[in-house]
């Protein structure tokens, strides 16, 4: 659960780069979406394997 509220932070930090960039066009906000959006599937992956390998011990 830990890592989930980190997804929902993560996506949370985004939305104020995410405005600036298709809002203002600002380049450096989009490239901090970027990185950030990466990081999301990093974590959404790890967190899929969890749930996977919590799943298949039942």
């Amino acid at each position: 659960m830990e890592k989930f509220e980190k997804v929902k932070q993560l996506v949370s930090d985004i939305e104020t780069d995410a405005g600036k960039f298709f809002n203002s066009g600002n380049g450096a906000a989009g490239t901090r979406v970027r990185k950030a959006m990466q990081d999301l599937k990093v974590l959404a992956t790890e967190i899929r394997k969890e749930i996977t390998e919590k799943k298949n011990t039942k």
